[in-house]
């Protein structure tokens, strides 16, 4: 006789299944997850909502790098943040207090408490937002995968996951 604890083998499993419309944040964080936990960001919902955690302004010379926190902890970590110039740096140093307390009111708790900052380029992606683009440009060119993204109906939703798969093909 059957274990009545056991799940019949022929239903799927309540991860896979879906009832009605599913967020696109649920599989996307399956994908991101792996990516982004390298470098400290848990799912990483902090490179993606930085623009509007810090505001445009900062976002356009600044990039996330990396969480590091205390052994052990996932509180008082220090955030290294990639700009793209000494003069911006010196901007952020005086930002310091109230970014810290954007980032910690995005997390809800004291996950960040100090910056670390590093000078350098940022990749051109993060500098130029979809709007930006240049029709004809490679960063407009189509993907392999275009073909599955042919079958999502809105194209906003569509614009964003052509980006994805770039960033992560790259």
């Amino acid at each position: 006789m059957a274990d009545p604890k056991q799940k019949p083998p022929n239903k799927p499993s309540d991860e896979r299944r879906t009832h009605g419309l599913v967020s696109i944040a649920v599989p996307s964080d399956r994908v991101t997850r792996p990516v982004f936990g390298r470098h400290g960001f848990a799912g990483g919902a902090l490179v993606v909502d930085w623009p509007a955690i810090v505001g445009s302004a900062v976002a356009s010379h600044t990039l996330p790098i990396g969480i590091k926190f205390p052994p052990k902890e996932r509180t008082e970590g220090s955030l290294t943040v990639k700009v793209d110039s000494g003069a911006f740096a010196l901007e952020m140093q005086h930002l310091e207090p109230l970014i810290l307390e954007r980032i910690n009111g995005y997390f809800g708790w004291k996950a960040v408490a100090r910056l670390k900052l590093r000078q350098g380029p940022l990749p051109d992606s993060a500098r130029a937002s979809p709007k930006d683009a240049v029709p004809g440009s490679p960063s407009n060119a189509p993907l392999p995968a275009g073909e599955s993204l042919a079958q999502v109906e809105d194209p906003d939703l569509r614009a964003v996951l052509e980006r994805l798969g770039r960033l992560l093909a790259k």
